[in-house]
C-alpha cells in the first residue's frame, strides 16, 4: 500500500487493559487484524493469529509485533472456510492457554464485478464460507468453552447497511453478520 497502512505499530501504547487474556483474531495478519492484534499485545493479551498460509510473511510481521510487545503470539496458518480448522483453531487456543477470552471474527473475502454475472457460483460460495460460515463455526466451537466477562467480536461493514452493488456478494455476507451478530448477542 502507497501510503503503508497505519496500524499502530509505532503509535499505539497500551495500558494493561487485557492483562493476561488470551484473543483469536481470524485475519489477523494485515489490516483491521493487525492493529486489533498489536492493540491486544500492548494491551497485555497473548494472541492467536489466523491466517491464509499465502500470507506467511505478513503473518510473521504481525507475530514480530506481538513478541515485541511482551506477548506471546500462536500464528494458526490455513482457511477459515474449512470447518475443521476453524474447530482446530479453538481447540489450539485451550491448548496452549487453556482459555480463550477474546474471540475477533475479522477475515473476509470480497471482489467486486461491475455485472450481475460475473458472480459465480464458486466465488458466492467462498464468500459466505469465508464471512458467515467460519464466524458460525467458530463461535459455535468456542462459546460453550470461553468463561463469563469473555467477548466475541464480529466485524461488519457499512456494506451492511449501504450496500455497493460492484460487492454484492460481500455486502449480502456482512448484513448477515449484523443479523447473526444481533440474534447470538442474547444467546442463552
Amino acid at each position: 500500500m502507497n501510503p503503508r497502512a497505519d496500524h499502530g505499530e509505532e503509535s499505539y501504547v497500551g495500558l494493561g487493559r487485557l492483562k493476561d487474556r488470551v484473543a483469536l483474531i481470524t485475519g489477523g495478519d494485515s489490516g483491521i487484524g493487525r492493529a486489533v492484534a498489536i492493540a491486544y499485545a500492548r494491551e497485555g493479551a497473548d494472541v492467536l493469529v489466523s491466517y491464509l498460509t499465502e500470507e506467511e510473511n505478513d503473518a510473521a510481521d504481525t507475530c514480530a509485533w506481538i513478541e515485541k510487545a511482551g506477548r506471546r503470539a500462536i500464528p494458526l496458518a490455513g482457511d477459515i472456510q474449512d470447518e475443521a480448522h476453524c474447530n482446530r483453531m479453538i481447540d489450539r487456543a485451550f491448548a496452549e492457554f487453556g482459555r480463550l477470552d477474546i474471540l475477533v471474527n475479522n477475515a473476509a473475502f470480497q471482489r467486486t464485478h461491475e455485472k450481475l454475472e460475473e458472480f459465480s457460483t464458486d466465488e458466492l460460495e467462498r464468500t459466505f464460507r469465508t464471512n458467515v460460515f467460519a464466524m458460525f463455526w467458530l463461535c459455535r466451537a468456542a462459546l460453550p468453552r470461553m468463561k463469563p466477562g469473555s467477548a466475541i467480536i464480529n466485524t461488519s461493514s457499512i456494506q451492511a447497511f449501504d450496500p455497493s452493488p460492484t460487492l454484492l456478494a460481500y455486502a449480502a455476507t456482512k448484513g448477515a453478520i449484523v443479523n447473526f451478530t444481533k440474534g447470538f448477542r442474547s444467546w442463552p
